[in-house]
């Protein structure tokens, strides 16, 4: 005769939780990725790939402008109180009274700054930002009353630094 050995029952053998633990820990990661996909909505996705495209066409026009304007901006950002000076070079006649300075991050629309440039004697301009910026940003330099393909812009890619200066030139 055969010793019959006694098999205990499943929920003391080791293989079925074992089974069962890689079930919920999927489940787990599983509903941990969805929560931070729903928190974090992204931010980079364009909704008119269209007009986007459009766009890129207009701003190579308005570059082509800036350098046949020759122009080129030089500008700082004050540290303590975040004041912008630009000061603006080239054949540009007449100065704009305004200039519209976008500061643009890559990756997080919520670091985007805009500030609008006062002309405050000769080629210098001021304007303020509310919150400090620095890092990689793309830097965008337009006259806001002529925009379109009748007019210029001066755009770039900077490291900044608050208190540096940085210069723009047509590209």
């Amino acid at each position: 005769m055969h010793k019959h050995d006694s098999i205990p029952p499943w929920y003391k053998q080791f293989w079925p939780w074992f089974l069962l633990g890689i079930l919920i820990f999927a489940v787990v990661i599983g509903l941990g990725l969805l929560f931070i996909a729903l928190t974090n909505q992204d931010a980079m996705v364009r909704d008119n790939y269209y007009r986007e495209g459009r766009a890129i066409n207009m701003h190579l026009g308005r570059d082509q402008m800036a350098r046949e304007l020759s122009l080129r901006a030089e500008f700082s950002i004050d540290e303590i109180t975040g004041d912008i000076s630009l000061q603006l070079q080239g054949d540009l006649e007449p100065l704009p009274p305004t200039l519209q300075l976008d500061l643009i991050a890559p990756t997080l629309a919520h670091l985007d700054r805009s500030s609008l440039l006062t002309r405050i004697s000769g080629n210098q301009y001021r304007g303020q930002l509310d919150e400090g910026v620095e890092g990689r940003l793309y830097i965008d330099l337009h006259d806001p009353d002529r925009p379109g393909d009748g007019g210029w812009r001066l755009a770039g890619e900077k490291q900044i630094s608050l208190g540096e200066q940085y210069e723009l030139v047509a590209r």
